[in-house]
């Protein structure tokens, strides 16, 4: 892969946002449905594109953290590295990232309740748990009613009650795997940019056995959005979904959205990534 050493300071690129439906109504969208289906497939609301500036942290990354921009990028190669197979990853990465997101966050406990694995195929449909792709849709992954029925999901139900007295997380740990994610990067909206209120609704996330939801994002200019271009498999960035810490200071959430860098290498290979979401609690 040819890559030109020179970094750009930032890119401008074309970003999906999310359009409210014109009736009022809930919005919501089927877990299995293609995100680049047509209009009125699977889900009541529609989509805008947006041109917008995103910052590259290339030689900057500690100017992000957790707490402050809802996302934070560190250097910590996996032990476990073919992910290949879902019971290897579970029996091998998930404890080393369990360890790791506890020692990176200062949390108790953290526990992992998925994982995808994304791999972008051009024109194949992303319609199915073993054919996920980059998403290009800013997005938010939970709300706070969301959140919590995840502790009452994943956990026995004798914890639950007692841990979310405490202050509580979702985040999501996401790598690049295989190769640096040239392709079709992460973008990350700095969490200080966000009007909670306004650019965020609530949507309905069916499944066929329940409903979840999450939050989608409705546009504004004055979003600032990061990412770190060509992340190498032993980079990470720890995404913060939720934090039941609202204390007007906290990085509650961090909207994010995969998109074509106008920089990517004409040769560099096609994006692969692995993302785990983990219920993180202090004492």
């Amino acid at each position: 892969m040819t890559i030109n050493n020179k970094e750009p300071a930032s890119v401008t690129a074309k970003l999906v946002y999310f359009v409210p439906p014109a009736d009022g109504s809930k919005p919501y969208a089927d877990i299995n449905v293609d995100i680049n289906s047509k209009e009125g497939e699977g889900r009541n609301w529609t989509r805008a594109t947006h041109e917008l500036e995103i910052e590259n942290l290339r030689g900057k990354e500690d100017s992000v953290t957790l707490d402050v921009n809802g996302f934070q990028f560190f250097n910590s190669p996996a032990t476990h590295k073919t992910f290949e197979n879902d019971e290897e990853i579970e029996r091998e990465y998930y404890p080393e990232s369990i360890e790791l997101v506890k020692k990176l966050t200062g949390a108790s406990r953290a526990v992992i309740f998925d994982h995808t694995v994304r791999r972008r195929r051009p024109g194949e449909a992303d319609n199915g748990p073993t054919k996920r792709q980059p998403v290009p849709l800013v997005h938010v992954d939970q709300t706070p009613e969301s959140a919590a029925a995840r502790v009452h999901r994943h956990l026995p139900a004798s914890d639950a009650p007692a841990l979310l007295k405490k202050r509580f997380q979702i985040i999501n740990l996401w790598r690049p795997i295989a190769h640096p994610a040239y392709d079709w990067p992460l973008a990350l909206c700095d969490y200080s940019s966000i009007d909670y209120k306004r650019d965020l609704i609530p949507t309905t996330l069916r499944y066929p056995d329940r409903d979840g939801e999450t939050f989608s994002v409705a546009y504004a200019p004055g979003h600032k959005w990061k990412y770190l271009r060509g992340m190498t498999p032993d980079e990470l960035v720890l995404i913060k979904c939720y934090d039941s810490q609202e204390d007007g200071k906290t990085a509650l959430l961090t909207a994010h959205t995969a998109f074509e860098d106008p920089s990517t290498p004409p040769d560099a290979p096609l994006r692969r990534s692995l993302e785990l979401r983990l219920l993180v609690f202090y004492d």
